[in-house]
């Protein structure tokens, strides 16, 4: 079975659907940080966007952390859901469905799910023996574990031995079927390196599942027998599925897959591609339903060069750096330095370092020093000036004629460090141009339409890097625009495609001329590392 053509002016995506056993760490910001980004730029251009987003909420991890607060386990997901949303709220997340494992709803999809697998006769009732990760919420082959008896990813949880009677997926039966899949469309796991990784664990052989507890009482019941509860992750891939449904629809998978399936991209982290890239489509096809157009799986981040960890002590806290920087610098950073689908390293210093040298000096002083010349040199106007007034072969006309279709390309293949580094190269360029060209001096020698084309030239490359980069940093985006004369906020989410076309405002030369510009206001102050005694 092959993944199903979409219509490419729909795209729905999904960020993981995250565990809350703890409140979200930089992880899961991250994840959801690159998923915005992909359904904004897809919004501007005119594309109707659905981002799904939610949580994971069943399991015994959930049980057991709820019992150590002396608490109920849906009052636990309830109060670490509120947590998430604070945190999406703060980074200016434009999710469209917030999915649940605990909804009521999604109990009727998992259960109809589970009926249609278990009618294509590939789940049955055997006997489980093997060490179980509980924080991992999976069985571990005895050479996966190390020394101490710990899984690599939770060296200080112990795997627990398990001999039990469980419901099992015959996910052996589906080999030969994915690796089929994986050589006939190699796009369906991106980036490559992830692909083959995939391909490799499959080649050595897929062993059937366990997809039911006994014992476990946080979760769903299997469908007939009460006593076993349903494997967190085969309820968990479903809740993709829930999200699909309008309010007012039942809760069927007809109704659900009606409109938004197939996927078009599941964004993960490179820990859970096993079950979305293996498990998850031998599940589609057990069903007989169509697969999702793409699994990609980013990398793992890292702190001042060390892997992070509770244990280590060296978490970074999402909440306290947003506080600290703002939602845009927080953007920036993860999009501009880290190359989707490598391992990324976050030092507070060299963050700082680089906000400051690319937003506050590169972007915002351009801006401020350009208005701040325009009010001097032309009383706060320019006259009806365009984009042909400026000879070919004019150094910022050329870099910006054909930076558009440059960076949607980037956006396009999740490259977004590139596309970043495209558009610095505009403002990097309408920096030295002005330097070069000294308006100012220019001004004294009387020559008053060279320096408004100087300006007007400089003006008009901010203007198009604000635009291209608005899916990353919305709100500097927005407060250029409104500073060159546009009232677009780049929060509108779906009503841009109308208030500022794409194919118009991705476009060189579209600076509105002949109009009061306002005085310069900063976009973006500098920043300062916080001082050692108050971190």
């Amino acid at each position: 079975m092959t993944p199903e053509k979409t219509n490419p002016l729909k795209f729905a995506l999904t960020t993981p659907l995250y565990y809350v056993n703890g409140v979200p760490h930089i992880g899961s910001a991250y994840t959801t940080m690159i998923a915005d980004v992909i359904a904004r730029h897809k919004r501007l251009r005119g594309e109707k966007i659905l981002l799904i987003t939610g949580t994971d909420e069943h399991g015994q991890k959930i049980q057991r952390t709820a019992q150590e607060k002396g608490i109920p386990p849906q009052e636990h997901c309830d109060q670490m859901v509120a947590s998430f949303e604070s945190l999406w709220d703060k980074l200016d997340i434009q999710y469209d469905r917030f999915s649940r494992t605990t909804a009521p709803r999604h109990q009727a999809i998992v259960n109809e799910f589970w009926q249609r697998v278990e009618k294509n006769d590939d789940i049955y009732l055997a006997q489980q023996q093997g060490w179980y990760c509980v924080p991992c919420e999976e069985f571990k082959e005895k050479r996966e574990l190390l020394e101490n008896g710990c899984c690599p990813l939770h060296p200080n949880k112990k795997a627990e031995w398990r001999d039990e009677e469980n419901y099992f997926f015959r996910l052996s039966k589906y080999q030969e079927k994915l690796e089929e899949l994986y050589q006939k469309n190699p796009q369906f796991i991106e980036p490559e390196s992830r692909r083959n990784e995939v391909i490799n664990f499959v080649s050595q052989g897929l062993q059937d599942f366990s997809i039911s507890r006994v014992n476990v009482e946080w979760g769903f019941p299997v469908p007939g027998n009460p006593k076993h509860t349903i494997y967190v992750w085969f309820d968990a891939l479903l809740a993709y599925v829930t999200a699909l449904l309008e309010p007012e629809q039942d809760p069927t998978l007809e109704n659900a897959l009606a409109h938004w399936w197939p996927i078009n991209l599941h964004l993960i982290g490179k820990d859970i591609l096993r079950f979305h890239a293996v498990y998850w489509p031998a599940m589609l096809m057990s069903a007989k339903l169509p697969l999702p157009q793409k699994i990609f799986g980013h990398g793992f981040l890292t702190k001042d060069g060390q892997k992070m960890g509770k244990s280590l002590g060296n978490t970074l806290d999402p909440f306290k750096l947003v506080d600290n920087y703002g939602a845009d610098g927080l953007r920036y950073y993860f999009l501009k330095e880290i190359e989707c689908g490598k391992d990324g390293d976050f030092n507070e210093t060299r963050f700082v370092n680089i906000l400051n040298a690319d937003l506050a000096n590169d972007l915002g002083n351009l801006l401020n020093r350009t208005l701040g010349m325009i009010q001097k040199y032309c009383q706060g106007s320019l006259s009806a000036l365009t984009a042909a007034d400026l000879p070919q072969g004019h150094t910022l006309k050329t870099i910006g004629l054909d930076l558009g279709e440059r960076v949607i390309k980037t956006y396009e293949t999740l490259k977004f460090n590139e596309g970043c580094e495209e558009i610095l190269t505009l403002i990097r360029a309408g920096n030295k141009f002005i330097d070069e060209q000294a308006p100012w001096r220019l001004y004294k020698e009387g020559k008053q339409s060279e320096v408004e084309r100087i300006l007007y030239a400089v003006l008009e490359s901010v203007r198009l890097a604000a635009y291209l980069l608005a899916p990353i940093i919305p709100n500097l985006s927005g407060k250029i625009y409104q500073q060159l004369g546009f009232s677009i906020d780049f929060n509108q989410g779906d009503r841009l495609a109308q208030i500022a076309p794409f194919n118009h405002h991705s476009q060189w030369g579209k600076i509105t001329a002949n109009q009061n510009l306002p005085k310069p206001q900063p976009i973006f102050a500098k920043l300062e590392l916080p001082s050692e005694e108050s971190s």
